[in-house]
């Protein structure tokens, strides 16, 4: 049976990891899912992420990182869902706790934050928000 939210299911999977303080956390990857820990890399959240085969299958390996025993990640939360879509223009994305997090958007020049969005005046999907 397929996954009906695999971006949810990634985030819950870092959530959980980090709430039993695991180093590191692996889940089957996608393009998608690549492109959002390449974001999460950029802006310090996760500490490095690669992916690897196992028996022909491509599986995203993500180091979690933390600072003073306390997950980087405190808050990490998905937005738009296959039941309800969020879509904003660049000048309403989101912004998350006045500019301290971050908004996860997938746009039509790739998948890149809130800021980067309204710097390069894209919108698109609001795919999660990280704090």
């Amino acid at each position: 049976m397929s996954m009906t939210d695999p971006i949810a299911d990634m985030l819950t999977r870092i959530r959980n990891a980090q709430t039993a303080e695991k180093t590191s956390v692996v889940m089957p990857s996608s393009r998608l899912k690549v492109a959002i820990a390449t974001v999460l890399k950029e802006e310090g959240y996760i500490d490095d992420f690669a992916v690897r085969e196992n028996e022909g299958k491509p599986l995203l390996d993500i180091s979690l990182k933390y600072h003073a025993g306390e997950p980087v990640i405190e808050k990490i939360e998905r937005i738009s869902r296959p039941g309800l879509r969020v879509y904003k223009g660049c000048g309403d994305i989101p912004r998350v706790m006045n500019g301290l997090g971050i908004a996860i958007v997938s746009t039509p020049k790739g998948v890149m934050t809130d800021r980067k969005a309204r710097a390069t005046g894209v919108g698109g999907e609001v795919l999660c928000i990280v704090a």
